[in-house]
Order: structure tokens, then C-alpha cells, then sequence
């Protein structure tokens, strides 16, 4: 598994980033603000994800997004902890990630992880987005936090 920064002079992968985040304009946000990194295989960018500083001592995993036709073969995990990894390298003390109310896969990937749900945001979903997010049936309105410490 190799993983690299975007580079500066490089078109983030927005196929992917948008499938984990509808928002272009929230996307575009926390690409500015924070490091994209990637995952490739053979030359294709099939995953992605964004570490976000949210204060010296937590940083904050956004946007997990693996290439629809790798989807299902452990992917998501190995980019969670590797931004696990990168946060520990770093020097972060404390990892948060947030995702939907809906996303149920997500949650329990998070959790196997060892992240721990800290935070529910009400109607984060509904205020933020202009079109409703339905997910296995659920619509998205909740934003469900999570921490991880690290040692």
C-alpha cells in the first residue's frame, strides 16, 4: 500500500472526494485547509482522505473515499489507519472523525478502529446540505463524532 501527499501542482481526485462528500463547496473548504492524501494502484488514485488541523494537539480525518469498483475489499480500513499512523507521526495526541447519522457502515468501520463516538451534531446534515442525503434507507441529518486518543 503506498500513500503520498497530493502535490501542489496536482488536480485533486474530486470523483472520489465527492463520493464521501456531495458538497463541492465543503470539499473545496477542507482541501485548502488541510493535507489530501492518496492512494494508488497501479497509477490509478483509488482512495483518498484529508487530515485536518483542528487545534495543535487533534487533528481531524475527512473525507475517506475509495474508488466505487474497490469498494468492499478492506481499503477503506487500511486508509483509516494509515491516517492513524500519520497522525501519530505527526505528533497529534488526538484523532476525531465525523460521519452520518445514516452512514452505518462507516460507524462501525470507526468504531473497529478503535474510535470512539464523543459528539452527536443535530441536524448537521440538514442545515449544511441543500439536497436531502439518504443512505440504507436512513435519511442524513445528524453528524456523529468521534475520538480517538493516541499514546
Amino acid at each position: 500500500m503506498e500513500i503520498r501527499r497530493l502535490g501542489n501542482a496536482e488536480t485533486p481526485p474530486y470523483d472520489l472526494l465527492l463520493l464521501a462528500d456531495p458538497s463541492l463547496v465543503l470539499v473545496e473548504r477542507y482541501l485548502k485547509e488541510g493535507e489530501c492524501f492518496l492512494y494508488e494502484m497501479d497509477g490509478e488514485i483509488i482512495g483518498v482522505f484529508v487530515l485536518l488541523m483542528l487545534n495543535p494537539e487533534t487533528v481531524e480525518i475527512k473525507n475517506v473515499a475509495v474508488s466505487e469498483a474497490m469498494q468492499g475489499k478492506g481499503i477503506g480500513k487500511q486508509l483509516v489507519q494509515a491516517a492513524i499512523r500519520l497522525a501519530d507521526e505527526i505528533g497529534y495526541r488526538n484523532v476525531e472523525i465525523g460521519t452520518g447519522n445514516s452512514s452505518v457502515n462507516q460507524l462501525a468501520l470507526y468504531q473497529k478502529c478503535g474510535f470512539r463516538i464523543v459528539e452527536i451534531i443535530h441536524d448537521f446534515f440538514t442545515f449544511h446540505y441543500k439536497e436531502e442525503i439518504v443512505e440504507n434507507g436512513i435519511v442524513c441529518r445528524d453528524m456523529i463524532r468521534l475520538r480517538m486518543e493516541l499514546s
